[in-house]
């Protein structure tokens, strides 16, 4: 008969710890996708019980936003830092990293709109933010209350132009919104046709950068009602 192996000759399993669950996290995420990154499946790369992750982790929404703050330290920050342009050239930089940040994970960029970290990473870019704010004379309210919607933006643009890259049908759904617009009845639809053009007009890029200029003459300009 074959002699039984002693269970206590196995290799002694790592210590489970935060930083542990959140590199398997991420290495989930990025070779099967954010949607397989469950408290089961990742007790399962983990050869341990759900029940034991609870203690580091107390859901799955828990879980995503840690992968969003882990993932925030990829955040390029060198232009806040630079002498070269203004302060608002600087803060649009910080703003598509982190936007391409998100855009290289679709399922997270989704997820970003809700997800809350908190961690050094979250804290920094926060940092950062108002520190570029604070240099362009925004006011305290008006920079506390504005960092949010810049970051609200940001985050919803890169959800968008995510989740479109990953959609076999993108080019054929934007042809047929170019030709709805163009084809608009001017009788019933006189500004939409009129506009049709300008609707989509500009690159990206260009789009981005305008829509960061706007809200930031918007919060310079907005004073909080009292």
């Amino acid at each position: 008969m074959p002699t039984p192996h002693n269970r206590r000759e196995r290799p002694a399993k790592p210590a489970l710890t935060l930083t542990g669950i959140i590199d398997t996290a991420v290495s989930i995420m990025e070779q099967e996708g954010l949607q397989r990154v469950t408290m089961r499946r990742l007790a399962q790369a983990l050869d341990t019980g759900p029940a034991s992750l609870y203690v580091y982790v107390a859901n799955t929404a828990e879980l995503h936003a840690a992968i969003l703050e882990r993932l925030l330290g990829h955040v390029d920050l060198t232009a806040a830092h630079s002498d070269e342009g203004d302060w608002r050239t600087r803060l649009d930089a910080v703003l598509a990293s982190y936007e391409q940040v998100l855009f290289s994970h679709p399922a997270l960029a989704m997820s970003a709109l809700t997800a809350r970290p908190n961690g050094d990473n979250y804290l920094t870019l926060l940092d950062t933010l108002l520190a570029l704010l604070a240099e362009g004379g925004v006011p305290d309210l008006q920079a506390a209350w504005g960092v949010d919607i810049l970051l609200q933006s940001a985050t919803a643009s890169a959800a968008e132009h995510s989740v479109r890259r990953e959609d076999a049908a993108a080019d054929a759904e934007w042809a047929q919104l170019r030709r709805t617009l163009t084809n608009a009845p001017p009788a019933r639809f006189p500004h939409v046709h009129a506009q049709s053009g300008n609707l989509l007009s500009g690159t990206p890029i260009e789009r981005r950068r305008w829509s960061v200029d706007m809200l930031l003459n918007g919060i310079l300009a907005t004073h909080p009602a009292k």
